[in-house]
């Protein structure tokens, strides 16, 4: 079943959705929304599971894109462009596999419709190993995971997904569902004999190794009218690395072979 998505509106013009990567939220894409926005009405939205929107046991790139579905059909949008980072690139790849006529196109931003092996799931049991009953400091938090996350930046982009209410911590993200679902978020599964022929743009970043050129089969099997354009100097959160190119990129995709303007 569909959940209602939580999300953040902003602009006016033909309708952007974006979605966040694993651990990650609208807030993320703040910057970018606003950048964005001068063109185009923006929708950011949390994925289930994450941020502001409800939790639910089921996790698969099916239920998620049914979810992009059920946003679209409830906003009376018809069909939207749609940007998708990592995990809710993947979500994007299978929406437009499943429901061709609801998106007018696809970014997809440092990741290809292929298997990984490693990705930020592997800190899903670190987390579940943070106590956070007792815990007076968010400082302390990010001394206790330390030892399981050396990376301070990885550390501080986990720990955004640690509210405090009450005067007591708890996560934000269904740490119990990102685990029973990981060999489906690290898979990809297509539609058998789906394809999507529509604008598709997949940036990748150049100190990345998510989208490699091995991988361009895969993404022109199920993407024919698709390119991969690699911004230097980014890693996977390129669109962070690099914000002015990513916008540019992103903008002229959406102008030129989306909306056409």
């Amino acid at each position: 079943m569909a959940v209602d998505l939580a999300y953040r509106a902003i602009g006016s013009g033909p309708p952007v959705v974006i979605l966040h990567g694993l651990f990650g939220s609208s807030r993320n894409w703040a910057s970018v929304a606003r950048a964005l926005a001068r063109r185009f009405h923006v929708y950011s939205v949390d994925l289930r599971n994450h941020g502001d929107s409800p939790w639910a046991d089921a996790m698969g790139f099916d239920a998620m894109a049914a979810d992009l579905d059920a946003f679209l059909t409830a906003r009376h949008l018809g069909s939207a462009a749609v940007i998708g980072h990592s995990l809710g690139g993947k979500t994007a790849m299978m929406a437009a596999l499943m429901a061709p006529d609801r998106i007018a196109g696809i970014l997809v931003v440092d990741i290809a419709p292929i298997p990984y092996r490693e990705s930020l799931l592997e800190h899903v049991e670190s987390a579940f190993d943070l106590q956070l009953d007792g815990t007076e400091r968010r400082s302390e938090l990010d001394e206790d995971l330390s030892g399981l996350i050396p990376e301070p930046g990885t550390r501080s982009f986990i720990l955004q997904n640690v509210v405090q209410e009450g005067g007591r911590f708890r996560w934000r993200v269904n740490l119990a569902a990102l685990r029973a679902n990981a060999n489906l978020l690290t898979d990809f599964r297509p539609p058998r004999g789906a394809t999507y022929d529509g604008p598709a743009r997949f940036l990748a970043g150049g100190r990345s190794g998510y989208v490699m050129p091995r991988h361009h089969d895969a993404i022109l099997s199920l993407f024919p009218a698709a390119d991969v354009i690699t911004i230097p100097d980014a890693g996977h959160y390129l669109h962070a690395d690099q914000p002015d190119r990513f916008v540019q990129a992103a903008t002229a995709f959406l102008d030129g072979p989306v909306f056409g303007r």
